[in-house]
């Protein structure tokens, strides 16, 4: 239960930490008593995250081994644990493959899975000494294809395989290891996006941009930041305890849906409002 402190005497690392997921999940995770450390590559809101929620901000680049291995002893001296991670930390990849340069390539693939992977390789031993867990947050761009964002979906699917390798290698050792798919969230990088497609749509904002790409989904409408925070609390929580090398799907359901009938719905729903 929210506010139980299911987190107490608990060590939890929180990456991309600054903005929208990770600053939301760190401080869901300090409420409910744990020990919260905030990480990313941009200490201004780090800092700002940390005065908010109690948590200790250590900047650094999670896909640099160095950065990850010295801020993971620095959690292990000050706190003397490492239960739970959580990693939030990703970046754009856009471009379709005839378009995207080695370099965006690379950039893509080091935001969105190098990170995840230097920092779970740096922490293992901690949270394997602990039997503690760890959260991924990937996206439905690892489960399906958005139109020119190659280095973007193809980093976010490899993810997925990298939470069913930990979970099958280090599940023995008492590490669980799951990921979350959120679909559209309103963060202050889907503003962006939604800013841009409003413009190459000739919509008059953001706001109808988000209505446009939440159209056709069950919930019909996008997450809060709260929301997916909510979910990778569960994951890294004892109440998930046999819950290991999952995927969670949070899109407002928009992955049930069948794209070729999306036209009969909305007909339908026009002659049964």
């Amino acid at each position: 239960m929210k506010g139980a402190h299911v987190f107490a005497d608990k060590v939890a690392l929180v990456t991309g930490a600054g903005t929208g997921i990770g600053a939301a999940t760190a401080a869901r995770l300090a409420e409910e008593g744990a020990t919260v450390v905030v990480t990313g590559r941009r200490p201004e809101p780090l800092e700002e995250v940390a005065g908010r929620t109690g948590a200790r901000a250590i900047a650094g680049d999670c896909a640099v081994d160095a950065d990850a291995r010295a801020l993971v002893a620095q959690v292990r001296e000050e706190f003397g644990r490492l239960d739970v991670l959580v990693h939030c930390a990703g970046t754009h990849g856009v471009g379709a493959v005839g378009e995207t340069t080695d370099e965006q390539w690379r950039a893509a693939l080091a935001g969105n899975l190098d990170s995840a992977f230097v920092i779970c390789r740096a922490a293992l031993p901690e949270l394997v000494r602990v039997k503690g867990s760890v959260v991924l947050v990937s996206s439905v761009a690892g489960l399906f294809a958005g139109p020119e964002v190659a280095g973007y979906t193809v980093g976010k699917h490899a993810l997925l395989g990298l939470t069913r390798s930990l979970a099958r290698d280090y599940g023995p050792k008492g590490v669980r290891v799951n990921a979350v798919c959120p679909g559209w969230v309103r963060t202050p990088m889907a503003d962006g996006e939604m800013a841009e497609f409003a413009e190459l749509a000739g919509f008059s904002d953001a706001e109808q941009g988000y209505s446009a790409v939440t159209a056709d989904l069950p919930l019909r409408r996008a997450a809060e930041p709260e929301e997916i925070a909510a979910v990778c609390r569960f994951l890294a929580s004892p109440e998930a305890s046999f819950i290991t090398g999952s995927v969670l799907v949070a899109d407002g359901g928009g992955h049930a849906v069948d794209l070729p009938t999306v036209p009969i719905g909305t007909a339908l729903e026009r002659k049964n409002p």
